[in-house]
């Protein structure tokens, strides 16, 4: 058995940058998030809150009617459409080329590998937790699989906030990252918004594809950070 001795584990840590070590901790917090709000979904300890949130977008003497106008319906079904499949995997593909044009290999792997793992990761708990959509209203959209978690809000949020994140260590001026990082933000939160809407999700899937779509984009900073790609502005 290999024994470290507290000199040999402070040089081990200090080969790994402070951000590294802050970006495993939000992954490992993210993560726990996940499982323990799976746990108590399971367990249907959320369901009168997802049930209480989900009818305060419903018209209180209509359930089957969103609040709103139906300019506004369809509004957030334009929004909704920012996190699925088929335009999450032209963004990704779009901007892994762009990348490998700018001879930057490292951060197409990532944005490749961070929404194929969102990907993976999202139908595999859709499978193990087998969650029912919400039968309290109406489905405003098409749907065909499990509820837990939001395969839309999972793939949004890995591939937006990756993408931010990637541009962002490129982009030397600092409100040019924020303005990268404000910009992903505003998607992934329209697109979560916008599944409990249309009734297609409970507000706790859509916080569960938020957390493991996160996951994932952090896992994929981390591996940026660790393989030393070339950044600016860092």
């Amino acid at each position: 058995m290999v024994r470290l001795t507290p000199a040999q584990l402070w040089r081990f840590v200090k080969r790994f940058e402070a951000r590294v070590l802050i970006g495993l901790v939000l992954a490992t917090g993210a993560l726990w998030t996940f499982l323990n709000l799976a746990e108590e979904m399971a367990e249907g300890e959320i369901d009168a809150v997802d049930r209480r949130l989900i009818l305060m977008l419903r018209n209180p003497a209509d359930p089957s009617d969103p609040i709103g106008s139906r300019n506004v319906e369809e509004a957030v079904r334009d929004i909704t459409a920012l996190g699925g499949t088929a335009l999450v995997v032209v963004i990704t593909v779009v901007s892994v080329l762009a990348f490998l044009f700018h001879k930057k290999r490292i951060h197409a792997l990532v944005m490749a590998g961070a929404v194929l793992a969102a990907w993976a990761s999202s139908d595999l708990s859709k499978m193990l937790y087998g969650r029912p959509r919400p039968d309290l209203v109406p489905h405003e959209a098409y749907v065909y699989s499990a509820s837990f978690p939001s395969g839309h809000s999972t793939m949004s949020t890995a591939a937006f906030l990756t993408l931010a994140m990637l541009v962002a260590s490129l982009e030397p001026r600092r409100r040019s990252k924020a303005l990268a990082y404000v910009l992903a933000a505003l998607v992934v939160v329209g697109v979560g918004f916008s599944r409990v809407y249309l009734g297609v999700h409970w507000p706790s899937d859509v916080l569960g594809g938020w957390c493991l779509g996160a996951l994932w984009a952090l896992v994929g900073w981390i591996v940026l950070r660790a393989l030393h790609a070339p950044t600016r502005g860092s």
